[in-house]
């Protein structure tokens, strides 16, 4: 039985065009980019091509650019090493905003910093959609703030941040915005959000898994986490993955270029996934907000079933999605994001969430019929 996969939000496919692009410097174009020779410098200019169109892509400068192992690296970078950098200038800048909703890496991020910098963490409050009030942020922000680090789509419910209005007051008061922009790209417009720094996980466009890379306006003093050879301008050393770059600059490229045309379609089948749903399972319940939210992504809770319980239901129907983050996966505690959005701890491991991606989506009212019987086959326990 072929399977139908509706949890791109986790991970997406690599498209065809990408390992076109990256074969090459899997086989004979291998040359280190640092080397001196006439192979290391082929390499060296591919990579130099790569950060030029990732850049394009974020409206940023090539020398912007660091190219990472993933999202949860680029996060990472950006946290830590913009608040130690920002401590180096001013030891008093010891803040970091975020939220209770972020992805654990950004969470654990800060975590690490006040345990082992003694950096004062602030968690902003959000309301029951998931969104961030800029007024709360403005009140949070002080003479010690060195960093805001919001996610601008949450990676479980899906919803949106202002990132314009979050942008605005950080810039009003000269403190840097990282946004986690991995499950944004490719949905929503990475360039023109004014944030100061901004991470990608290329396999969440179409690249492979182990591409990524950060994005940090160059009058930002940023430590790095790993030392060495001075690669990536000082900011992250170690030999390059020149095919990895090639790949996420070619995937981002396309889903830029797919993105309008691909959020609207997809919206369309969401908002009708959503109707069908909430009419056909009592007390459904969509998490997140219900209209600034990614367009490929619906979570809901059901009471009274066991989250994992209808994923299994629904795979014997051949659908595979998830409960939440795949970061998170197998863990028996209550998702935080849906703690965060006020939803009661039972509640909260009912959740399912069905993600879309580029291609063609399912017909939703199958779809929605094979939800409401799962969660029906696991609240009669058959």
């Amino acid at each position: 039985m072929s399977l139908l996969y509706l949890d791109h939000a986790a991970t997406t496919p690599v498209r065809p065009a990408v390992l076109e692009a990256m074969e090459p410097f899997l086989t004979h174009r291998y040359g280190n980019p640092s080397s001196h020779h006439t192979v290391g410098e082929a390499a060296a200019g591919a990579l130099a091509d790569a950060r030029r169109r990732v850049a394009r892509v974020l409206g940023m400068r090539q020398g912007d650019i660091v190219f990472t192992a993933g999202g949860t690296e680029a996060n990472n970078l950006a946290i830590k090493g913009i608040a130690l950098g920002a401590r180096d200038v001013d030891p008093a800048r010891r803040q970091v905003i975020t939220t209770a909703i972020e992805h654990d890496s950004v969470l654990a991020s800060c975590d690490y910093l006040r345990r082992r910098h003694d950096a004062d963490i602030t968690l902003l409050p959000v309301d029951g959609t998931g969104r961030v009030d800029p007024d709360r942020l403005a009140e949070a922000i002080g003479p010690g703030t060195a960093l805001v680090s919001i996610g601008y789509a949450n990676n479980e419910v899906g919803t949106v941040q202002d990132a314009a209005a979050l942008a605005a007051v950080c810039a009003a008061h000269r403190v840097p915005l990282h946004l986690d922009a991995v499950q944004a790209a490719g949905w929503l417009p990475l360039a023109g959000t004014g944030a100061d720094a901004l991470s990608v996980a290329g396999h969440k466009v179409g690249a492979p898994q182990g591409t990524g890379m950060l994005a940090v306006r160059g009058r930002i003093p940023l430590e790095p986490l790993v030392h060495g050879g001075g690669q990536e301008r000082g900011r992250r050393s170690g030999t390059e993955n020149v095919a990895g770059a090639v790949g996420l600059a070619v995937a981002l490229e396309i889903a830029e270029t797919e993105r309008a045309d691909a959020a609207a379609r997809v919206a369309v089948a969401r908002d009708d996934l959503v109707a069908r749903v909430l009419a056909a399972v009592p007390d459904a319940r969509l998490t997140g907000h219900p209209r600034q939210r990614l367009a490929g992504s619906a979570s809901f809770t059901f009471a009274g079933a066991s989250g994992e319980a209808v994923l299994l239901q629904l795979e014997r129907r051949g659908i595979v999605t998830s409960s939440g983050s795949a970061c998170a996966a197998g863990s028996d505690e209550p998702s935080h994001v849906l703690l965060a959005l006020g939803i009661a701890p039972d509640i909260a491991q009912t959740a399912v969430r069905v993600t879309f991606g580029h291609g063609p989506v399912p017909d939703p009212a199958e779809l929605a019929a094979a939800i409401a019987s799962s969660v029906a086959a696991v609240r009669s326990g058959t």
